[in-house]
């Protein structure tokens, strides 16, 4: 399998954000946010409780490491996607708000740990994500596996959904993983094929769709998922055209959600999409082949993740 290169130089790097910013300039004057944009603030016991335990654990959350604008909404109902792998990504996406650089080894206990905190919190449905650790596949998948194994044990009866990196499409972590037998196996296409060298450093549009059709071949009783943002710059018919892939490549669980810039030193918005939209575009999902389609502005993959995987009558793994 070829290896890609893990990241662009910056020169080179700055040269594709122009190219992205020439083909949709940023407005220079900005509008008030729109209502539908408006997310509920971090507060309440809930919130500050989950906070503790993290901390107490030494665990990540994508909702803090991503700066995910529904923390306030998830963690105020005891949901939360924990982050493993360490909090240092490998790669450097033109979206991602995760901080980048060169991770410390593998924790192998941080599974055991994950688990605690979804038993302790009383979770029935465990959403578990990674940052990408091109440096050690293998090791990667491995905490994968461990973490679905220790959630069984330590709280019967949670559901378990794993968000996963591509592993650079080496097989044998996909089966790793996938044969811990996850009740939700979630990959993200993130955007469509033009935009992936700007928006998705060192991944490859083929290669996420292969990561979801093997992983499909592999345990086709197994729910499989993917995300995708818009407001990037792409086009209706190219998301349309993504939306078919995925079908094609056997995938239960469609969410779209807005991109939202994390700061000024990420992608700019080329546009916000209305709830109208976001409606139109559930509907022609919905007419092809996906068994649940999330679509609004503040959707993230796992957003009522919970609520997804209840519509579609997800049975709990004993």
């Amino acid at each position: 399998m070829t290896m890609v290169r893990l990241s662009l130089c910056h020169s080179r790097y700055n040269e594709y954000v122009t190219e992205l910013v020439q083909i949709s300039p940023v407005r220079a004057t900005h509008a008030p946010k729109s209502a539908w944009l408006k997310a509920r603030a971090p507060v309440g016991e809930n919130y500050h409780s989950l906070k503790q335990l993290a901390r107490s654990l030494q665990l990540h959350t994508v909702c803090e490491s991503a700066h995910c604008p529904n923390i306030g909404e998830c963690w105020h109902h005891k949901t939360a996607t924990f982050m493993m792998l360490g909090n240092l990504c490998t790669r450097r996406c033109g979206f991602c708000a995760v901080p980048k650089g060169r991770p410390q080894p593998i924790d192998f206990d941080e599974p055991r740990r994950v688990a605690e905190a979804v038993a302790t919190l009383g979770l029935l449905h465990a959403v578990v994500t990674s940052v990408n650790r091109d440096d050690d596949l293998l090791g990667g998948a491995r905490a994968f596996a461990l973490v679905i194994d220790e959630i069984r044990r330590q709280a019967p009866g949670c559901r378990v959904e794993v968000l996963i990196p591509d592993f650079q499409g080496n097989p044998d972590a996909i089966r790793a993983v996938v044969d811990a037998r996850p009740d939700v196996l979630n990959h993200n296409i993130e955007s469509v094929p033009r935009l992936y060298r700007v928006v998705r450093s060192g991944a490859r549009y083929e290669r996420s769709l292969d990561l979801l059709r093997y992983s499909k071949s592999l345990r086709p009783e197994g729910l499989t998922k993917s995300g995708v943002m818009v407001g990037l710059g792409e086009e209706t018919s190219e998301l349309l055209q993504v939306f078919r892939d995925l079908a094609a490549s056997g995938c239960d669980i469609l969410t779209i959600g807005q991109y939202l810039r994390p700061s000024r030193d990420h992608l700019p918005m080329a546009r916000l999409y209305t709830p109208r939209e976001f409606a139109e575009l559930k509907a022609e999902a919905l007419r092809m082949s996906f068994r649940h389609v999330e679509s609004g502005p503040l959707v993230r993959s796992s957003y009522h993740a919970h609520e997804q995987a209840a519509s579609i009558g997800i049975k709990v793994l004993a």
